[in-house]
């Protein structure tokens, strides 16, 4: 008899959640960008937070939580309770590099969320001071081999996503050069400029107008294949150097356990949005390329992240590089 009564109060609770989560949502979501407002995922985020909202009923509301280089927000994600009122979206950084970065990550990120969809990526350029005698990749790479113990390199800080690609670039061409870190792309993309450092491994949406500016010199876009923003560049793989693409993308998660209706409902609003002709142009003038509608499904993510997680912790293992 008792039996028979908890499984009865299990099945009540079962559909009970169902129920619930097919009425989902009927309130305001919250949207954690884990890093501070107004870069490019904030940007980002909230074009597609706008488009998801109306496609859902409820209101999206951005909230930034930007610390620990994005493990704040994720963290608060991965403690959330999983009722499709809490949403983050991350990226490589979040998701990948900061698994190895760490000794002891706030969370693991194959393991303690819910994945939504890959929306995007946005592909690094390598960029040179313009003065740099090199004007394509075997001559950047010739002109390091002669000069490895002066040339040096910059990036947004220590594990970030303009710091690691240079790293997997280096490891590529068993170059030792030494790294300059800086508080911010902005800071060291004005040494560079000025031709205090002699390469940079940029985002896309940073490095491509410079380099038609002609303030620094374009020697590779580190994709698999070239991008509309500034398709002159040729690839590191066009150029002598395959595998080593390196481009950061953004996803949404959700706390582990949220209820599968959610996410499906949740990933088809994110597909729509992402399918929106106008959003997707607003998206692509970021220089983001927006993932194939096969890429974007819950599984693909599921499976995807392990491999991510494990490709970023090798050069970051062979280079010793630590951010704790």
């Amino acid at each position: 008899m008792g039996r028979t009564m908890i499984a009865a109060a299990a099945v009540v609770v079962a559909v009970g959640g169902h129920a619930a989560a097919h009425e989902w949502p009927t309130r305001p979501i919250t949207l954690i960008v884990p890093f501070a407002a107004g870069g490019g995922i904030d940007v980002s985020a909230r074009i597609q937070a706008q488009r998801m909202g109306e496609l859902l009923g409820q209101s999206i509301v951005i909230e930034n939580v930007g610390a620990a280089a994005g493990m704040a927000g994720g963290a608060r994600i991965a403690k959330a309770a999983p009722d499709g009122y809490t949403l983050l979206i991350g990226n490589t950084g979040t998701h990948a590099f900061n698994q190895s970065l760490y000794k002891k990550p706030l969370y693991d990120a194959a393991t303690d969320f819910e994945p939504v969809g890959l929306v995007s990526e946005s592909p690094r350029i390598l960029i040179a001071r313009k003065d740099l005698p090199a004007d394509n990749l075997t001559q950047f790479i010739a002109y390091l081999k002669a000069n490895e113990k002066t040339a040096q390199f910059g990036s947004a800080g220590v594990g970030s996503g303009t710091h690691l690609p240079c790293v997997l670039f280096n490891l590529a061409i068993g170059a030792n050069i030494t790294h300059i870190p800086y508080r911010g792309e902005g800071p060291v993309t004005q040494d560079l400029i000025g031709g205090r450092i002699d390469y940079l491994c940029s985002t896309i949406q940073n490095g491509a107008p410079q380099a038609k500016q002609g303030t620094v010199k374009a020697i590779a876009v580190m994709a698999e294949k070239r991008v509309p923003i500034i398709p002159d560049v040729a690839t590191t793989g066009e150029q002598g150097l395959p595998g080593v693409e390196a481009s950061v993308w953004n996803a949404f998660f959700l706390p582990k356990g949220t209820p599968e209706p959610i996410v499906r409902k949740l990933n088809k609003a994110m597909s729509d949005t992402l399918d929106d002709p106008t959003i997707r142009a607003r998206l692509e003038e970021l220089g983001l390329e927006i993932v194939a509608p096969e890429r974007r499904a819950p599984e693909y993510l599921a499976k995807y992240l392990p491999a991510e997680i494990e490709r970023w912790a090798k050069p970051i293992r062979a280079a010793g590089i630590s951010a704790d």
